[in-house]
């Protein structure tokens, strides 16, 4: 009977969620018809997959050659992440996380030139700091070594529902190195993860290098982009307002802490570097931050308060910004709960100003195809796999 019902649970939240939600499209293609996902594995494991997980590993050659590539990666990173936080697997926003290695620079004192930029995390602020702190200098491209260092050294998670991938951007022939990719890429597999390459410059001599072959055994796709082209933005209406929101935003976050001043002073500077490359970069950052996925419960009294209710009883009074440190417990949640309150509606408001703006892209855009570039070729092969994984687009 407890089976019965469970399965009967299970369904009625699915076909719930599908009401409220767009199926997952390809670009180049028509509006795809999804496979249902109810089979026997995801109903026993619905509990379980309420913690699902959205991981993306990328893995950037940074070599002397390839300069466009990082701006090409700082460019499109806010992009990519408002497009996963679209996904919904079963009515539920899964976690995101992001990891970033670099290969091919001999500044990496290591055997294979390989070095971990970040683990898997959700920390945003980080991603994007270590992205700009990134430069290239000379160096050997081992594709199959650093696959194999992605997939064995990230912690990945093992929910079915999870939805695991590595993109590797790259330019040299994929099979140099002490380690095979086809080893390295079986190992990859063997975890569910999905291995996609993209290869940066001539087409042919990505087959010939054997990225295309990548792909294939990984189960991913192959692109093929120009890392030198510059990335193409559309200026909208709505991006000056969206600015202005963000500015505001910024007021309502409250440091504790050691790294309070740090991680504040953070989150100013990746607002500065995503304004330096444009107004369009700056307002995917804000969108970025108006989620539920930007949480900086680690510095932020709004954000760790709201996941932890008990907090401000650990919370020593010396870890709390001068001015607050001579409120009692009460007037210290008045004052959260109004910070919360006021950053929910300039997150709202960033929210419906972000439609908008995403509406006038949409129509700007199929005046002209434009070329691809990192961030086209990453957020076409998510959706792509999030629609056979059983994922949905929410409004």
């Amino acid at each position: 009977m407890k089976k019965l019902t469970l399965l009967c649970s299970a369904l009625f939240i699915l076909m719930d969620s599908m009401s409220g939600c767009t199926k997952v499209t390809s670009r180049n293609s028509e509006r795809a018809t999804l496979p249902s996902p109810v089979s026997g594995v995801d109903v026993v494991n619905n509990e379980m997959n309420k913690d699902t997980k959205i991981q993306v590993a990328i893995l950037l050659d940074t070599s002397s050659s390839m300069d466009g590539l990082i701006e090409q990666a700082k460019s499109r990173l806010w992009n990519i992440v408002n497009t996963l936080t679209t996904l919904k697997f079963k009515g539920q926003a899964p976690r995101i996380e992001i990891a970033l290695y670099e290969y091919g620079n001999n500044d990496i004192r290591t055997s294979d030139y390989i070095r971990q930029i970040t683990p898997m995390t959700a920390d945003l602020d980080l991603i994007s700091a270590k992205l700009f702190s990134l430069t290239t200098y000379g160096g050997s491209e081992y594709c199959g070594a650093v696959i194999d260092k992605a997939t064995t050294m990230l912690d990945w998670g093992n929910n079915s529902s999870d939805m695991k991938l590595v993109y590797i951007a790259g330019n040299e022939p994929f099979n140099q190195g002490r380690i095979s990719y086809r080893t390295a890429i079986e190992k990859a597999l063997a975890k569910g993860i999905y291995v996609n390459t993209i290869h940066c410059g001539n087409r042919s001599e990505g087959i010939d290098g054997l990225w295309r072959d990548g792909a294939i055994r990984g189960k991913g796709k192959f692109f093929n982009i120009d890392h030198n082209a510059k990335v193409r933005y559309y200026d909208t209406p709505y991006d000056d307002r969206i600015s202005i929101c963000n500015d505001r935003l910024n007021t309502t976050y409250l440091g504790y802490g050691q790294i309070a001043s740090e991680r504040m002073e953070m989150q100013r500077v990746q607002d500065v570097n995503a304004g330096a490359i444009s107004k369009s970069n700056l307002a995917e950052r804000a969108v970025s931050k108006s989620h539920k996925m930007y949480n900086n419960s680690r510095w932020d009294l709004v954000d760790k308060v709201k996941e932890d209710k008990n907090a401000l009883d650990e919370i020593q009074k010396s870890e709390l910004p001068k001015e607050l440190q001579n409120k009692s417990k009460e007037e210290l949640q008045k004052i959260i709960f109004q910070k919360d309150a006021e950053r929910s509606e300039i997150q709202k408001e960033i929210n419906e100003l972000a439609k908008k703006r995403q509406a006038y892209i949409d129509e700007q855009s199929t005046k002209d195809s434009g070329d691809d570039d990192l961030g086209k070729a990453i957020n076409e092969s998510i959706l792509e796999l999030a629609g056979k994984k059983g994922y949905v687009v929410s409004k």
